[in-house]
This record gives C-alpha cells, structure tokens and sequence, in this order.
C-alpha cells in the first residue's frame, strides 16, 4: 500500500482504522475533531482529552523527479481526509516502527493539542505554546511514529500542542551531489533533509493556530541526531523566526561535513552502486538506494558511508558552533544537555559487554572515540584510575567514552553560547535507568521517556515506579516552562541559572536535583588537551 493510501484512509479501510483506533475518539461525531489547514481540512480523533492527528502532509512526494530536489508544499484537496495512522517514514536501513511503512513520499508530522473541538475547530484562541520533537537516529534512521514520542501525556500535563515529524534521511536528504554533476536540481541535495525540516515548521506556522497553538512559541526539542538538526537550524538562514526556543538532548553539531569530504563520500556511495550518470541515480528504485549505503565511509575508513548536512554555501554558509556560536540562533533561547552515562546506552542492554579489565578497556576505547578524540588509551586509563580510583575497568571505560565521544561537544556548544553572551541552560541527567537494578546507570536516550511521560511505552527505559514518575514530572514541568517563556525555571527545580564561564552552572537531574559549578571538571579539562572533531567533518 503506498503512502498516500496509507495515510488518506478511505472507504472501508476507514472502518478498519475506526476499529484499532481508542474507542473514546469515535463515540460520537463530535469527538472526530475537524481542522482546516491551509492545504485542507482534516479529520483527527480524540484520546484521553487530547486530540490527536496522526499523518498529516506537509510537504508533496519527494520521488521520481523530485528526488535530491528542495521540497515543496502539497497541493490542496477539497474533501476532508482523515489523519488517523502515521505517515512513511523515510527510506531506512533499518524497519522502521512496527507497522510503519517507509517510503520517499514521507513529509507527514502528527499533531497532539488539548484545545477542545468546538464549532470553529480547534481554533479556541488558547494560543498554547508548541513542542516540536525532531527524531534521533542519527542522519540515518528513525521517525516520529516511536512510541517513547507519543504526545498524549506532554500535550495534557502542560497545556501545549506536541508535534512530531518525518524528513528524508541518509542518502535522500544529504547525499551531496553538487560537485559530481553540474545541474542545478541537486544544488540542494546535501541539505534536503534539513530544507524538509524547514518547510514543516513553515506548516507549523501558517496552521497551528488552527490547532490552538500559538506560532510565535515554538520550541525546538530533539535527543540525539534530532538534537544535532537543530543545532544545525539555528545555523540556516531560511529557518530563522520559524523557531523561538531550542533544546538540544545528547545530541549537538559543533561542525557540519565540507564539501570535498562530502563530495568523495558521495562518490563512494555511486561506486557502490555502480552508477556513474544523474539519471540512472534517479532511475534506481528507493530500496536499491539504500545499497549505496554500505559502502565503506571513505574518511573514517570503516563503516557504512556517513550522510548528514554540508556546508555548501547555499543552505548552509558556515557552521553552527564553529568558530563561535552562529549569530543566526543567539536570539534564540537555548537547552543543552546530556546524560552522565550516554555509551551505556550504545551496547544493547548487555550487562557482558562491560569491559573485565584494563587491557579490554585501552584496547576497546579507540573505537568509542572513533577520531572524534585522538588521544593514547593508556594515557586516559591512567588519568581516569588516578582520579577515580574507586572505578572499575568498566567505569572508566564508559566515563571515558562519554567525556570522549559524547559530552565534548556538549561543553564546545554551552560554552560557545556564553562566549557569545547568550548562554544556555545546561543539564545532566544523573538519574539511573532502573533496568538491572541500575548497573546502566543514565544511558543515552534516558531523557526521551522522562520527557514525554511515556514511562510505560514499549521498550521505556525508565520504569513505571514512585521514583520513576517523580523524575519525569520534574523534567517534563522543566521542558514545558522552557517552551512557555524561554525559561526552565518555575517548577520543583532549584533556581536553574544559565551556564558562564568560568563557573559552568548546570543542572543535574536525578532524585533530588542540584545546581553544580563544573560538574566532571577534571575530565573536562583532561580532554581539552586534544581537539574534537565532531563525525562526519
């Protein structure tokens, strides 16, 4: 079934989605909210006091002829369609979400607002600040379908409009193509994801009021690759005034990749696809693309090829944390964060994949640092057991990477913003995954689920506990007055300040959540003896 069919439901498959959908959207007409958009009305359904839209297009199909082209607005249809069922999402490597189709016609975002179906909609003048989540996954994978996203319980305990979306990724949204061929349809094609991103908060401001949101609150908030996009928008002129507020969750973009690397991994790409011509690229069905993606990454020398935003002086002319924070986004209140045990995170759950001994720890670190720190392994493990020396061959081996691979860039973004007179507020989450009694302690993506309420999704991380629930409502109260004025502080937090230097102030969230000067300044100022570079540049 293709993805218009998928998400237009007609008919008797209607019926179908009528059934699997909650009952308590469907009891009566009334409860089948209609909005207008600009493009045409919409039909949502209601759970849990919340309304809830699922699939709405935002953008038109980026196939056949439009592939590696800017996206552009959908054209308009009279009759009322139903956004009950998630979009595609986009071409992937992977399966996407259970059920979920993927496909290049994948420029769908899903709404969850609190404002009431009346006679005039969902347009009740509440003027509700918006949240709009950008899925991680890196440039490669994910969609705004996970349930660990569902906006049911964001949207009903702040009063704010949630909304998630789909763009291209991989080779769809940044396979730069601009210096292979010299035609002007594929300028733009090393930024076409993020040109997706884009035109969907352009959806956002010309319809959410319709959806009783407000379009001059609009909150940016992204874990992972979805925090990297944003960093990466605050640096594009064409998304300045589209968003008000920003919060980028384990997930940053200090650079972006440049144009000769971009250009020989897109090379790699088409040799192994054994394609050397722009029509015979364009030929290629979408499943026979993502074969390209298992070329080895020229510049890393290992690893499938790597896809993510270039600096090719039209969407892009300079990068976002390099040399200094992009003027662009300092207008703009920022969140940074991370989490104190983010490569816990990146192991599968296998308590036998913690190092045993220091040997496994120096020969295993290397490939957690993967270039972005070039340091001796030897060097870091006898810092880390002078330092700690309580901590096991295993501890040091996940402090390390994290302070290593993750935090660094982290530390280049906060500190580049107070540099520049706009500081952030910057957080860690010290708060322990209950998963094993606690041995992973706060992985990478822990702050999804605390975030959102999703505490009980499939696959939560979190726990469902007194404790559990307790820490969630502290940062989704934080994220929510975040969105709301600009600000986190106002909930059961201590006076959060933003982080200057020298002192670095950040909050760390756990039980009982604290202000601290400089959390883990040792090894922040170990590894500022080796410059960072951030994958893909």
């Amino acid at each position: 079934m293709d993805a218009t069919r998928r998400t237009l439901i007609t008919g008797a498959a209607a019926l179908a989605a009528y059934a699997a959908l909650p009952s308590a959207g469907f009891t009566a007409e009334k409860r089948s909210p209609v909005v207008k958009t600009t493009h045409g009305k919409v039909r949502g359904y209601v759970d849990s006091e919340v309304s809830v839209f699922k699939g709405l297009r935002y953008g038109a199909d980026t196939g056949g002829a439009r592939r590696f082209m800017p996206p552009v607005k959908p054209e308009p249809w009279t009759d009322v369609k139903d956004a009950l069922t998630y979009g595609a999402a986009s071409m992937q490597s992977g399966k996407g979400e259970e059920g979920e189709t993927l496909s290049e016609d994948c420029l769908f975002l899903n709404v969850w607002t609190p404002a009431k179906p009346g006679k005039a909609g969902l347009a009740d003048g509440g003027k509700r600040p918006v949240m709009f989540y950008i899925h991680g996954g890196a440039y490669n994978g994910g969609s705004g379908a996970s349930p660990w996203y569902e906006g049911t319980k964001l949207a009903r305990r702040g009063d704010v409009v949630v909304v998630t979306v789909n763009h291209r990724l991989n080779a769809f949204g940044y396979l730069y193509l601009a210096r292979l061929f010299n035609d002007p349809s594929v300028a733009d094609s090393g930024n076409a994801g993020q040109l997706d991103l884009v035109l969907a908060l352009q959806w956002v401001r010309d319809n959410i009021a319709a959806f009783g949101g407000d379009p001059e609150r609009v909150m940016l908030f992204g874990q992972s690759g979805g925090g990297a996009k944003i960093a990466t928008l605050m640096g594009m002129p064409a998304a300045k005034g589209l968003f008000h507020r920003a919060a980028t969750m384990s997930g940053q973009q200090v650079t972006v990749g440049g144009p000769f690397n971009a250009t020989r991994r897109a090379k790699a790409f088409l040799d192994k696809l054994g394609v050397t011509d722009l029509a015979a690229l364009r030929a290629l069905s979408a499943q026979d693309m993502l074969a390209g993606l298992k070329a080895v990454d020229p510049i890393a020398a290992s690893g499938g090829v790597y896809m993510g935003p270039v600096l090719d002086e039209r969407s892009l002319t300079r990068h976002p944390f390099f040399p200094d924070a992009t003027p662009e986004g300092l207008s703009v209140p920022m969140m940074c964060g991370n989490t104190h045990d983010e490569t816990k995170g990146f192991i599968g759950w296998d308590a036998k994949a913690f190092p045993q001994t220091w040997d496994e720890v120096i020969a295993r670190l290397p490939g957690q640092f993967n270039a972005r720190i070039d340091i001796d392994p030897e060097t870091v493990v006898a810092f880390y057991r002078q330092t700690y020396p309580t901590y096991s061959p295993a501890d040091v081996y996940f402090a390390a990477s994290t302070a290593g691979r993750s935090w660094k860039a982290a530390i280049i973004q906060a500190e580049e913003r107070a540099r520049s007179g706009a500081p952030a507020y910057v957080y860690q989450v010290d708060w322990k995954s209950p998963i094993q009694g606690g041995i992973f302690g706060a992985p990478h993506t822990i702050d999804i689920g605390l975030v959102f309420g999703t505490l009980d999704a499939k696959g939560s991380i979190v726990g469902t506990g007194p404790e559990s629930v307790a820490m969630s409502n502290t940062m989704s109260d934080a994220f929510i007055a975040f969105a709301r004025g600009g600000d986190p502080n106002g909930g059961s937090l201590p006076k959060w300040e933003p982080y200057t230097l020298p002192r670095r102030q950040t909050m760390v969230f756990d039980n009982t959540s604290r202000m601290a000067d400089d959390p883990r300044g040792a090894e922040r100022q170990f590894f500022n003896r080796v410059p960072f570079t951030q994958f893909g540049t």
